[in-house]
């Protein structure tokens, strides 16, 4: 005869099991629906993505690149792309692939969703700029329509993200950047930089490294097919001319020929050295850029470098009465003529 104990065990066991497993929203065949679904909308949103961005640069979609784009096996990007036809998003042309009307207003949304999303993480968070890109690419997913609308609201409407690509409004109308590649500038005629391409990485990452941004003007010393040397940022950058194709610049007007190459840095300042601050560089967004004004770091401040730490970094500056350490990461920012103690 069975042992009535064990035989409840087994069945207390076999329902917490049961439960385990098939509880509504929190079991784990519920939560495995959820992500199954969840990824293959992540999916179709990224082929959309794809898609659009062919069109927009005039390249052929088609299913080899959906598949590498998507990182997935071309099997996959075939069931992908029939689920995509299903629900009227593309529609088949030849070997490509086009967006339907109801595609691209879908791949505009998710594109508002992405670049607003790094517009919010350079004005609002401290986080690196090589990694805005990758967070957009997981949050993008998860905002809805009114939420994405709520973030634009809440960042003033911007008209573009940090790299300069144009932000789709809610109706879907973007204001391009109408800049041109910077190998196709004259040498010794200042330009301002209006775009980064942030893609591909590697590329992207290079850009970043040399402290550029939108915003900086850049005049070209030399052009040659195998390099491009110019002056940006008060530093000398050299590029060859495929990575320096990502950068989109436009002329710049007498008129607005007030540069940030002004002057010199302010980590140039020796010890006892004064400088008086010219400008912040549009490099710093977001909260270290209001922790340095709140220090008094505005134009017409006069800052004096009094101590340096025994490794060289960081220096401590004299800025209205207060002393302040300051990295050289964070002095190179500030843009500074030097002053004698008489112009003082």
């Amino acid at each position: 005869m069975p042992d009535p104990l064990f035989a409840l065990t087994l069945a207390v066991l076999i329902i917490a099991v049961a439960l385990l497993i098939l509880y509504p929203r929190r079991g784990l065949l519920p939560r495995w629906q959820r992500a199954r679904r969840m990824n293959e909308r992540v999916l179709i949103e990224d082929a959309l993505k794809h898609v659009h961005r062919c069109e927009t640069h005039a390249l052929p979609p088609t299913l080899q690149s959906v598949a590498g784009a998507l990182n997935v096996t071309v099997n996959q990007a075939v069931a992908i792309l029939r689920r995509m036809q299903a629900h009227d998003l593309v529609r088949m042309e030849g070997d490509e692939f086009r967006l339907t009307p109801a595609g691209r207003d879908y791949a505009l949304r998710i594109i508002r969703a992405h670049r607003l999303w790094e517009r919010y993480l350079a004005e609002e968070t401290g986080f690196e700029e090589s990694e805005w890109h990758d967070m957009a690419e997981l949050y993008e997913h998860r905002l809805s329509t009114d939420q994405t609308d709520a973030l634009s609201s809440q960042l003033g409407n911007p008209t573009h993200d940090p790299h300069g690509d144009p932000i789709p409004t809610a109706g879907g109308e973007m204001k391009p950047h109408g800049g041109e590649p910077l190998t196709s500038a004259s040498v010794d005629v200042p330009v301002r930089i209006v775009h980064l391409e942030d893609e591909p990485d590697a590329v992207y990452a290079q850009l970043v490294a040399e402290g550029l941004h939108p915003g900086m003007e850049v005049r070209i010393i030399e052009a040659t097919p195998q390099r491009l040397r110019f002056w940006a940022g008060g530093d000398e950058h050299v590029l060859a001319p495929i990575v320096a194709s990502n950068i989109s610049v436009m002329p710049l007007p007498p008129s607005q020929q007030v540069t940030q190459t002004i002057g010199e840095r302010l980590s140039t300042l020796k010890l006892g050295q004064k400088g008086r601050v010219l400008a912040i560089s549009l490099g710093v967004r977001g909260p270290e850029r209001r922790r340095l004004m709140d220090l008094g770091i505005t134009p017409g401040t006069v800052i004096a470098a009094e101590y340096r730490s025994p490794s060289g970094d960081p220096t401590a500056y004299r800025i209205r009465g207060a002393l302040i350490a300051l990295r050289q990461e964070q002095s190179n920012f500030i843009n500074i003529t030097p002053i004698t103690e008489a112009a003082s």
